[in-house]
């Protein structure tokens, strides 16, 4: 099934679902996966290796010939070639994340890109229109990465938002399936973005441990960190250690990362912090991300008819 709104009219996708930038896990081959099922595959930046990004960028136009995009994490790229940088690449369509979108917005526009900016409230929304985004990707509490401290929930959020500006919505957060995603147009937004449903997918590159965590969790198996600081606040993974970092709290929350590359890859989950959100206590399988697609716009279309139908 297709699906138009002005998010698939604006990104020429044939589906209107999003992949979450994922630091390290958002690479070519999880990424082109979605953009070959009809999404839009993103290329993360938040680790911070713009070499491997280039070449990750490279491998994308080998594996698809359908659009994809590339996230700006400002948070965790200061290089102010960075604008530049995604511009000499050819890409076309940009998230902007973790920082004022005032920054590069305005730079980005000018060289002709798509820009989309992910905010957790209404006032950075605001904002964000402000500086000219053509988008934005509302992200409520639930879900999981580095959040705003004063959390609030994407079902207050979206419409929040929506009501209050004139682009295109993405809801994120507790976002995983056709009925997450008529709920979420339900509340105005024209698209969703996927994270850990696609963190948990055949194509997601990161251990086993991991997904099987996910595919065990409750809906209270994780954990909102660093409310009070210093740093970023974040939604992950229940284990041994967030839950002392939970109760404990921490002077450092990029320290307690410790060893990414170990929790991701090598599936060692109290190496660090392993990013996740609530909807993992809905995960139960481990499926190709055309088929997560697939089975999403069916059930949304299916669920639209339904409610049509009781209406």
């Amino acid at each position: 099934m297709a699906l138009t709104t002005r998010i698939t009219e604006m990104l020429g996708i044939e589906k209107p679902i999003i992949q979450a930038a994922m630091g390290w896990i958002a690479r070519s081959h999880l990424s082109s996966a979605v953009s070959n099922a009809g999404g839009m595959g993103i290329i993360e930046t938040s680790s911070g290796d713009l070499e491997a990004v280039r070449g990750e960028i490279l491998k994308m136009r080998e594996l698809t010939d359908k659009p994809f995009g590339v996230n700006v994490a400002q948070a965790f790229v200061r290089d102010p070639g960075i604008v530049q940088f995604v511009i000499d690449q050819g890409i076309r369509f940009v998230t902007t994340s973790a920082g004022d979108p005032m920054k590069y917005t305005g730079m980005l526009k000018a060289a002709g890109l798509t820009v989309f900016h992910v905010v957790p409230s209404l006032a950075g929304a605001l904002r964000a229109v402000e500086a000219g985004v053509d988008g934005l990707i509302v992200e409520g509490g639930e879900g999981g990465g580095f959040k705003n401290a004063k959390d609030v929930s994407t079902m207050v959020l979206v419409p929040q938002v929506v009501e209050a500006v004139d682009v295109p919505v993405v809801a994120a957060g507790g976002i995983m399936d056709g009925r997450t995603m008529a709920a979420a147009f339900a509340l105005g937004a024209e698209g969703v973005l996927m994270g850990t449903r696609i963190l948990s997918s055949a194509e997601s590159p990161v251990h086993e441990n991991w997904k099987t965590a996910i595919l065990e969790a409750d809906s209270t198996d994780t954990v909102f960190l660093n409310r009070s600081g210093p740093g970023p606040a974040l939604r992950a993974l229940r284990t041994e250690r967030t839950t002392r970092i939970e109760k404990e709290g921490t002077s450092n929350i990029f320290g307690e990362f410790a060893d990414t590359q170990a929790v991701y890859f090598g599936g060692d989950l109290e190496a660090g912090i392993a990013l996740t959100g609530q909807v993992a206590g809905r995960i139960r399988d481990v499926k190709p991300i055309a088929q997560i697609f697939d089975e999403t716009m069916a059930e949304y279309e299916a669920t639209v008819a339904r409610l049509s139908r009781s209406a």
